[in-house]
């Protein structure tokens, strides 16, 4: 990983970075994330994305997997998935710091075809691996952009489609190759993903998401646990209570209001599941929430499904 890229990064982050440490730059899908201190535990929805760690560190968990990114790492989401993570080094001195970049499905579908490399079948939706020079390169040509706004909305597509290029070409590229045809198991998993995003507070059967993904309903139980880690019912309950917890924490809601909200119809189920998965229960969790003064939901970073900081969900890691 380049200093020149870091030093990019770092000089963008200082200045346009928010509360809540993002700092978004006018190439969409393009942030820079900025964190002076070791974070609690986020829980989030990222959407498909690439984060190269520049400075600093942070852990990231889907499912029974985790990964401790180091700088030079890069971390692949090529599916939305509910995540866990945690800034786990930082300091003033030297803050943790990443790119991330938002994967443009329509971009890798035609770089797919135009490519035209073997096929392979790499399903895992979530990996950890050392940046490829060419991805870091790319970035850092994307970053000096930002300093040439005359150039910026000429050349920022270019930019774009060179690093999708290079992310395809590299190590990460089995698993976004995925996603950019339609017929593989990915993609078609992925249009059941975007179905239970859109209506996860509503009930719906395995085999309406299995039509959907135009398959069996026992082939789409087993496709859809090789991609997300989750079963589909598992998937949607962790949507519904991260969810409910950004009401509660963002929006100040109830416990009650926020489990009916997301679909639940029995509190005390809500309030089981809730401890299970944050380790408090509701109201306490809320309050620990308010009281640290930390982002409940945030970007690679992380993007979380309804913030309002990266990605529209989120994108911050």
């Amino acid at each position: 990983m380049t200093e020149t890229l870091l030093q990019s990064v770092r000089r963008h982050a200082d200045t346009f970075a928010d509360a809540n440490g993002i700092a978004r730059t006018p190439i969409p899908g393009l942030i820079a994330v900025r964190a002076e201190q070791p974070s609690g535990l986020v829980h989030d929805i990222y959407k498909p994305l690439v984060c190269l760690v520049l400075q600093g560190s942070k852990q990231v968990a889907v499912a029974r997997q985790t990964w401790s990114l180091a700088p030079g790492d890069s971390l692949l989401i090529a599916a939305d998935l509910p995540t866990v993570s945690q800034v786990t080094r930082a300091t003033p001195a030297e803050p943790y710091l990443s790119l991330v970049l938002e994967l443009d499905l329509a971009v890798i579908g035609e770089l797919t075809m135009q490519m035209q490399a073997a096929h392979g079948d790499d399903h895992q939706a979530a990996r950890a691996v050392p940046t490829d020079t060419e991805v870091a390169d790319a970035a850092l040509r994307l970053m000096r952009l930002l300093d040439r706004p005359q150039a910026l909305p000429i050349l920022q597509d270019q930019g774009v489609r060179e690093w999708h290029y290079w992310l395809l070409a590299g190590r990460h590229g089995a698993a976004i190759r995925q996603l950019g045809r339609p017929e593989s198991q990915a993609s078609r998993v992925a249009r059941a993903v975007a179905l239970l995003r859109a209506e996860f507070d509503r009930p719906l059967p395995v085999e309406r998401l299995a039509q959907t993904a135009g398959m069996s309903a026992s082939s789409f139980h087993h496709h859809f646990r090789a991609v997300t880690s989750l079963s589909p019912l598992q998937f949607q309950k962790q949507l519904r209570l991260i969810e409910a917890r950004r009401r509660m924490v963002a929006e100040g809601a109830s416990a009650s209001s926020a489990a009916f909200a997301v679909g639940y119809e029995s509190v005390p189920q809500f309030t089981r599941e809730y401890g299970r998965m944050f380790g408090l229960p509701p109201g306490r969790d809320k309050q620990a929430a308010c009281n640290s003064g930390s982002p409940s939901i945030q970007p690679c970073g992380g993007l979380a499904a309804n913030a309002a900081s990266d990605v529209y969900p989120r994108t911050d890691l």
